[in-house]
């Protein structure tokens, strides 16, 4: 098993930039595809960005694209999310997941999950 652990979040002006971190433990993150999500008030968890077991491939929710990047470091064990051009609308409860057997874009495949961290952005 993983456990996982976000930091980073916080209160930012739009426009603003923000670095998740999520640092993982009990066995390592070359282990697993993993990804972010997020869920506003009132809304579902949707997924915001994933990349893959091996080589790195990424996707991306149309909403972020091109504002959003997810990388990790599975010397660390530790997956990121570089957040720029935010938006009043990327306010949300962050969190970061892992899946054992490939990516998927959808919240209940994943059993692994953190606390969350939330990230305000004001307008």
């Amino acid at each position: 098993q993983v456990q996982l652990l976000e930091s980073g979040g916080g209160l930012v002006q739009a426009g603003g930039s923000l670095r998740l971190s999520c640092a993982a433990s009990g066995r390592t993150t070359s282990n697993y595809a993993m990804g972010w999500f997020r869920q506003a008030p009132g809304k579902e968890r949707e997924f915001v960005a994933g990349i893959s077991k091996n080589f790195g491939v990424t996707n991306y929710a149309d909403s972020v694209k091109g504002r959003f990047t997810i990388s990790r470091d599975n010397a660390k064990n530790m997956l990121f999310l570089q957040m720029n051009s935010l938006k009043p609308e990327d306010t949300a409860v962050y969190y970061c997941a892992a899946r054992s057997i490939g990516g998927s874009q959808t919240p209940s495949d994943y059993g692994y999950w953190g606390q969350g961290t939330q990230v305000t952005v004001s307008s």
